[in-house]
């Protein structure tokens, strides 16, 4: 029975733009390898702690949202463990209600990330007051 989880995890600081991409490409890879499907992924970007893990006080924080066999959770846990590049992970299965509420929030951010676009393709006319261009004629 194929269930849907989501799991975000948080990896040490110190990692450069590519490892970062890396790391995120190996569990990605994981789950498409183990019969999985890789829903929605999100880069929430380097974030502080709320207390420091490892001696670290920051970290790459990372969402992915997939559909895979309940047994593969187990195996997706042991590799977050066996990477010393995850000081953190949490992963959970969502119910219907949360599977809405994650399709909502994508929709809202896809919304959001389209209205800057939208308006950087629209230069805004500068205003010009009467008194200004009475000025520049003279």
């Amino acid at each position: 029975m194929i269930k849907q989880y989501e799991t975000v995890f948080i990896a040490t600081p110190v990692l450069s733009d590519t490892q970062m991409k890396e790391a995120v490409a190996k569990y990605t890879d994981l789950i498409k390898a183990n019969g999985g499907e890789v829903v929605y992924e999100e880069d929430w970007g380097l974030k502080q702690l709320a207390y420091p893990i490892q001696h670290k006080t920051s970290g790459f924080y990372y969402l992915i949202q997939f559909k895979a066999d309940p047994q593969f959770v187990n195996t997706l846990e042991t590799q977050y463990h066996r990477d010393e590049r995850i000081i953190r992970f949490l992963t959970v299965a969502l119910d219907k209600d949360s599977i809405a509420y994650a399709e909502h929030r994508r929709q809202r951010g896809a919304t959001k990330a389209a209205a800057p676009a939208a308006a950087e393709e629209i230069p805004a006319e500068p205003e010009v007051d009467a008194e200004t261009e009475a000025n520049e004629e003279e």
